[in-house]
C-alpha cells in the first residue's frame, strides 16, 4: 500500500462528495492502495487507524497504512496536514486582558481578544500560581477539570488522565460522569441488564453471519463510524459487512436500515428502509410490541423465565394505565409510518432469526433512556436474546464491536492513581462528580441541586476550568448558551495542537504535539485487541510545542509535587516499557509468548490470534442457559422490563417501565408551526468529531465553504433553495449558515447536518451572532434527558431554513487568531 496525493483523493471522490457519499463500497477505502509497505518506515498509530510515517527532511510527509489493517481508512491521509495546519498552535499564548490584569480580566473578551506569545516558563508559572490561587481560595471544586475529547491515542499521552493526575495531586478538582456518546444508556442499561452494555463485546461477526436471516441497523452507521476507535483503529468488522452485502446480494439475511435519513450503511447494502420521525423510535416499537402481543406471537416463555416487570409494561402497552393501548394506528400517528409497513417488520422480526443492531445517535434525544430499554423489551418479546446470531447490540457501530476478540493480553496505562509515601493534598481530596453533558448547568447555576440516577447533586460554583486536547466549544449544545455561561469564569486554560474554537475562548494556551511528535504504546482494536504498537516519534515536535506529560511533568513540579507525577520514573520510555512489561507479564500467565520489549520496539509491534471459540461468542448465551447459575446484575438477575429501583425514584420524566414521552421539540409539538424541520446532527463521514476538519480533507465536502445540510427535494421546493446554495438555518437558539444539499435521502419534514463543523462567529463578541461556517450547536438544546441520566438531547431540536441572498461572509476560523 502506498499513499496517495491530494489531488488523487480528491479525484477519485469528487463525484461522491457530490453527492455526499464517499464509500459507494468498502473497495472505495483502498484509495490508499500501492505496493506492500515500507516495513523501515516509523509506524505509529491514530483513532483513524495505524499507519507507517513517510519523512524527509525532518518534516512529515506522508503516510502507508499498516500493512495488517485490512480495510485502511482514507482520512490517514490527512494526518500530515493536519499536523501543519495553519491553525496549529506553535507557542505558548496568553489572552492579552488575562496577561495584563489576570483574574481580574474583561471575561466578555474571550473569543474577541488578541492573543500575546510568552514564554514556556512565563506560561508554567501562571498556570501553577492559577491552580494555587483557585484552590486556596474557593477549594477544589471551584475548578472543573473534567476534561472530554478524543484528541489522541497512547497510554502514556493521555491528556484527560495526565491533567487529572496533576490536579489530584495538586488538592482536587471537580469530575465528570458518563459521556456524551450514550450519556442515557449507560445509565438505563444498568438497571435493565446489568452492565453499562453500550461498550461491551457483542455476539460475534461470524454467529451474525452464520445464523441471522435478519439484520436491522437501528440509528446505525458502521460503514462511517467503525472508520474510528478509542484506540488505533483496527477496521476488523469491515470485511464482515463485505460478507454481509454479499449475503444479503443473494437473498440469504435482509438488511433492514431503521432511519429518517437513507445513510452510507443503508446506501452500502440498498437496506429496505424504515422512516419513522425523529424521536418517534419508542412508539413505533411499542406499536410493534402491541400487535405482538394481541396476536398472541410473543415469546411468552422467555418473558417468564428471562425477565421480571413485565405485567406492568404489559397494563400500559394494552392502556390500562392510561387508557390508551399502544395499537398499530397509535403508533403510525406518531411516528408517520404507515399501520401495514410497521405490522410487517414487526412480523417479519418474529417470523425469521433477528439480530438488532442499534446506534447511539436515538438515545441522544430528550427522554433518551426510552429507546434503548424499549429496544431490549421488543428483544425479548421476540426471545431470541442468548441465540447464536440473534438478539439485540448497542456498540456494532462503535470501535467495530462484533470482531472476535483475540487470545491478548491486557495493556494498561497512566492512571489518577498516586504512588506516594507522603502525605499531600491528594490525601485529602473526595473525587466529586456532574453528569458530563451538564457541565454548562452547572457553570451557569451554581448552588443548583439536580436530581441524577436516584440522588441529589448540588452544582459547586465553577471559577475555573481546565480542558486539554478536546474541544468542548464544537460538542456541547446550544453555543450562544455556553458563550454566556463561559464569562462567569475567571480562568480557562487550554492544551492544544490547533486553534480550536475552544483554543481561541482561553486564557491561556499550552501548545501540545500530536502523536507523531512523540513515543508511545496502544493496542490495535478496541474489542478485537488484535495488535499492541508501539507509536514512534517519527518528527521533532512542532515549534514550541510540548508532550501533554511534560506540561503536566513541569506544572507539578512548580507545585511541588514532580515526584508523585512521574512516580519517581526517569524518562516516559521507562513508563512505556513497564506498560508493556506488565502486559508481558500477563500474556506470560495466559500462556502466550512475547517478545522482551526491546525486540517489540525495534519491530514495531505484537500480533495476537483469534481462537475458534472466540469467534463463537454469543452475548447471553450463558444467561439463556441457566439464568439461576450466570445471573445478570440487576437487583433480580434477570432482565428488568420494570425496575423496582427506578419506580422508588418517582420521576415524573422516567417511569419504571419503557414509555413514550413526548418529546421538548418534534414534528408532532405546537413548535413545528413556527420551526418545522427537525434537524439531526449525526457523526460525520470525513472526520472524527471536529478532527480534520481544519485539513485539506474538508475540500472533499463542503459545499461553497460550508458545513453541508441534507434537505428533502420537497422541502427544498417550498423554500425555492437548490442544491448547492447557502442557506440560513435557524431558530430561538441561534443560527448558522451551511451548503444545500438536496435529496431523498432524507425523511421530508428532517434534515441532517453533521456534528463537529467548527464555530465561526460572523461578529464575534456580538450576543447570538450567526456560525459562518456550520457548527449545528447553534441550534441544538441544551437540557438533560430526564432526571434518571442527565444525558445530552442533541438529536431534539427543530429549526426552521431559507435562502440565504446576502454576500456570504469570509471563513475565518481555519487561520490563526489575531496575536500581538
Amino acid at each position: 500500500m502506498g499513499n496517495i496525493k491530494r489531488r488523487e483523493f480528491l479525484k477519485g471522490s469528487s463525484a461522491a462528495a457530490a453527492s455526499a457519499l464517499l464509500f459507494n463500497n468498502l473497495s472505495a477505502n483502498s484509495l490508499i492502495s500501492g505496493p506492500v509497505a515500507n516495513k523501515s518506515k516509523s509506524i505509529s498509530g491514530s483513532h483513524f487507524g495505524a499507519f507507517r510515517a513517510h519523512v524527509k527532511g525532518g518534516q512529515f510527509t506522508g503516510v502507508t497504512a499498516f500493512e495488517d489493517d485490512p480495510n485502511p481508512s482514507p482520512m490517514i491521509n490527512a494526518l500530515p496536514s493536519r499536523t501543519y495546519a495553519k491553525t496549529r498552535v506553535e507557542y505558548p499564548m496568553v489572552r492579552e486582558g488575562f496577561l495584563k490584569h489576570g483574574h481580574k480580566s474583561d471575561t466578555s473578551k474571550r473569543g474577541t481578544e488578541k492573543f500575546v506569545r510568552v514564554s514556556w516558563e512565563k506560561a508554567l508559572d501562571l498556570v501553577a500560581s492559577e491552580i494555587q490561587r483557585v484552590q486556596k481560595k474557593y477549594g477544589y471544586k471551584s475548578i472543573y477539570a473534567g476534561s472530554y475529547g478524543w484528541y489522541c491515542t497512547g497510554k502514556l499521552h493521555n491528556p484527560q488522565t495526565l491533567m487529572n493526575r496533576m490536579m489530584k495531586i495538586s488538592g482536587g478538582y471537580v469530575g465528570r460522569i458518563g459521556d456524551y456518546s450514550t450519556g442515557a444508556a449507560q445509565i438505563i442499561l444498568p438497571h435493565v441488564l446489568g452492565s453499562i452494555e453500550v461498550y461491551e463485546q457483542q455476539t460475534s461477526w461470524p454467529l451474525v453471519l452464520k445464523h441471522a436471516k435478519n439484520v436491522v441497523f437501528w440509528g446505525a452507521n458502521p460503514l462511517v463510524t467503525c472508520q474510528i476507535e478509542w484506540d488505533v483503529a483496527g477496521h476488523g468488522a469491515f470485511p464482515y459487512l463485505e460478507q454481509l452485502k454479499k449475503a444479503h446480494k443473494k437473498g440469504q439475511i435482509d438488511v433492514y436500515s431503521v432511519d429518517p435519513v437513507k445513510n452510507d450503511t443503508a446506501m452500502y447494502f440498498d437496506s429496505t428502509m424504515i422512516k419513522p420521525k425523529p424521536n418517534t423510535d419508542v412508539a413505533m416499537m411499542l406499536g410493534m410490541m402491541h400487535y405482538l402481543h394481541t396476536t398472541k406471537q410473543y415469546d411468552e416463555e422467555f418473558i417468564k423465565k428471562y425477565t421480571v416487570g413485565f405485567k406492568d409494561f404489559e397494563d400500559y402497552l394494552l392502556g390500562k394505565v392510561d387508557n390508551t393501548p399502544k395499537t398499530l394506528k397509535w403508533a403510525s400517528n406518531i411516528c408517520g409510518v404507515k399501520e401495514e409497513e410497521i405490522k410487517k417488520f414487526a412480523q417479519t422480526l418474529k417470523d425469521k432469526k433477528s439480530m438488532l443492531m442499534a446506534g447511539w445517535g436515538v438515545q441522544r434525544a430528550d427522554h433518551g433512556e426510552q429507546f434503548h430499554w424499549t429496544l431490549v423489551t421488543l428483544a425479548c418479546m421476540l426471545g431470541q436474546i442468548g441465540v447464536p446470531g440473534c438478539g439485540f447490540g448497542f456498540s456494532y457501530h462503535y470501535s467495530n464491536g462484533g470482531t472476535p476478540s483475540s487470545h491478548a493480553p491486557g495493556l494498561g496505562g497512566i492512571s489518577t492513581n498516586i504512588n506516594s509515601s507522603r502525605q499531600g493534598p491528594w490525601t485529602k481530596y473526595e473525587p466529586y462528580n456532574i453528569p458530563c453533558a451538564r457541565m454548562v448547568d452547572m457553570i451557569s447555576n451554581p448552588g443548583k441541586v439536580i436530581d441524577f440516577n436516584g440522588r441529589k447533586i448540588e452544582y459547586p460554583e465553577i471559577k475555573m476550568v481546565y480542558w486539554t486536547s478536546g474541544n468542548p466549544f464544537h460538542h456541547h449544545q446550544d453555543r450562544n448558551n455556553m458563550i454566556e455561561a463561559w464569562k462567569r469564569l475567571e480562568t480557562f486554560i487550554v492544551h492544544e495542537p490547533h486553534w480550536t474554537p475552544t483554543a481561541r475562548m482561553a486564557d491561556i494556551v499550552l501548545p501540545a504535539t500530536t502523536e507523531i511528535e512523540r513515543n508511545d504504546i496502544e493496542i490495535i482494536g478496541d474489542y478485537n485487541s488484535s495488535h499492541i504498537i508501539a507509536m514512534k516519534k517519527a518528527i521533532e515536535p512542532v515549534k514550541e510545542s510540548k508532550d501533554d506529560y511534560e506540561i503536566c511533568r513541569l506544572i507539578s513540579k512548580r507545585l511541588g509535587y514532580e515526584k508523585e507525577f512521574t512516580d519517581g520514573k526517569k524518562t516516559q520510555m521507562d513508563w512505556i516499557k513497564e506498560f508493556y512489561n506488565n502486559s508481558k507479564m500477563q500474556g506470560e500467565n495466559k500462556g502466550i509468548k512475547m517478545p522482551s520489549f526491546e525486540e517489540f520496539w525495534e519491530k514495531g509491534y505484537v500480533k495476537f490470534e483469534v481462537r475458534k471459540e472466540d469467534k463463537n461468542f454469543t452475548r447471553y448465551e450463558k444467561y439463556r442457559q441457566n439464568p439461576m447459575l450466570h445471573p445478570l446484575g440487576t437487583p433480580s438477575g434477570k432482565i428488568e422490563i420494570s425496575s423496582r429501583v427506578i419506580k422508588k425514584f418517582n420521576y415524573d420524566d422516567c417511569l419504571h417501565y419503557p414509555s413514550w414521552i413526548e418529546p421538548a421539540e418534534w414534528l408532532g409539538s405546537k413548535e413545528s408551526k413556527k420551526y418545522p424541520l427537525h434537524v439531526l446532527s449525526p457523526h460525520p463521514k470525513y472526520r472524527l468529531h471536529s478532527q480534520l476538519s481544519n485539513t485539506w480533507i474538508r475540500d472533499l465536502y463542503e459545499v461553497n465553504g460550508r458545513e453541508p445540510i441534507w434537505i428533502n427535494p420537497e422541502d427544498a421546493k417550498k423554500r425555492g433553495i437548490k442544491n448547492g446554495d447557502i442557506v440560513k438555518v435557524y431558530n430561538k437558539r441561534g443560527s448558522t449558515l451551511a451548503g444545500a444539499i438536496v435529496t431523498n435521502n432524507v425523511l421530508p419534514g428532517v434534515v441532517k447536518m453533521d456534528e463537529g463543523g467548527w464555530y465561526d462567529p460572523k461578529e464575534p463578541g456580538k450576543d447570538k451572532t450567526m456560525c459562518k461556517h456550520g457548527d449545528v450547536n447553534q441550534l441544538t438544546i441544551d437540557k438533560g434527558t430526564s432526571k434518571l441520566a442527565q444525558g445530552n438531547i442533541s438529536n431534539t431540536a427543530l429549526v426552521e431554513i431559507e435562502k440565504y441572498t446576502k454576500q456570504a461572509p469570509e471563513i475565518t476560523v481555519f487561520d490563526k487568531p489575531a496575536i500581538v
